[in-house]
């Protein structure tokens, strides 16, 4: 009888020990990050988006999952379903879906379907911001790649964006996404004649992903909205690339630049870009380049090899 009761109490104690070891090793292996709580339950949440596409909301979840890839699963599964709330929707639109993914040290790779590339901006961003603040919340994942099938993410300059964080995306926590804000620019059109610079003031709704240079470039070749004033680009040019470095903007316009029948006076069209760009961007300077090229001389006239300051001399009654 005394024999029994020893191994009872040993067996109770081991019992003890093991519930204890169990605990703790579940506590270790949680898959909520601890910087990233925000809830006093699960700690967690999957982000949708408004009705009205203007900001994200968070709903809060509790994955039940063992693993860190099974989690992935369930919390895509969880974005793409729509959430029982009427207040909001699914970051992702009809067509785009996630086609494969891969998790290697801490950095997840994810690729989607081509129908990534016909989101609006709007929407493509809303998606980018949700998925990346919902699944860096799992614990072995620090940052996330996008891919559109095989081929990596790029923006709207054509460079690759690359990992992304949680910290990237704070600002679209709950906040609306104003995406599209109004601007004034000040641009350089011809006279008449086409010897001659004169300013119009536009007002203009842009997508804030797109840079000022950019819009800048594409307004000149839009063309002027004032009677009197002559396009300095011709319509058919194809903007290749805009960028800025070093307070240097670098303008690649295709061959069509070179086909100007729009002005009689070379300057004018050069310096239409340049004062433009100056005026109404951060750059001191620009450089044109027409197809990456710049040992030309524009029209047989302009150098382009070096960036070009201002130049008002060209502005009629002093460039007001």
């Amino acid at each position: 009888m005394g024999q029994n009761r020893k191994f009872g109490r040993t067996f109770h104690k081991l019992f003890l020990l093991c519930l204890i070891l169990a605990l703790l090793f579940a506590a270790g292996c949680s898959f909520v990050k601890e910087s990233g709580k925000e809830s006093g339950k699960g700690g967690m949440y999957i982000y949708y988006t408004n009705m009205e596409g203007t900001s994200l909301d968070k709903v809060e979840y509790t994955t039940t999952n063992s693993t860190e890839e099974n989690a992935v699963v369930d919390m895509l599964y969880m974005m793409r379903k729509e959430p029982e709330s009427i207040e909001n929707k699914s970051v992702f639109p009809s067509g785009v879906y996630v086609r494969d993914w891969v998790l290697t040290d801490e950095i997840l790779d994810i690729h989607f379907s081509s129908g990534y590339d016909r989101m609006k901006p709007e929407e493509e961003v809303l998606l980018r911001a949700a998925v990346v603040l919902t699944l860096s919340q799992l614990k072995g994942i620090e940052y996330i790649d996008f891919f559109i099938e095989d081929e990596p993410l790029t923006d709207s300059m054509g460079n690759v964006i690359g990992y992304m964080g949680a910290e990237d995306f704070l600002q679209y926590k709950g906040s609306s996404l104003h995406l599209y804000q109004p601007k004034k620019l000040k641009l350089y059109f011809a006279n008449e004649n086409g010897d001659r610079l004169i300013s119009e003031e536009v007002s203009v709704r842009y997508n804030s992903n797109m840079s000022i240079e950019r819009l800048i470039v594409d307004q000149l070749i839009k063309g002027p909205s004032m009677d009197g004033l002559c396009p300095v680009i011709p319509a058919e040019t194809k903007v290749i690339g805009v960028s800025v470095k070093d307070t240097v903007c670098y303008v690649n316009l295709d061959e069509g630049f070179l086909n100007n029948t729009c002005v009689s006076e070379p300057s004018v069209a050069v310096y239409a870009i340049v004062n433009s760009i100056v005026d109404g961007g951060a750059s001191s300077q620009v450089q044109i380049s027409v197809n990456g090229e710049t040992n030309i001389k524009y029209m047989g006239v302009i150098d382009l090899s070096k960036p070009l300051s201002r130049d008002q001399n060209l502005v009629e009654d002093g460039g007001k």
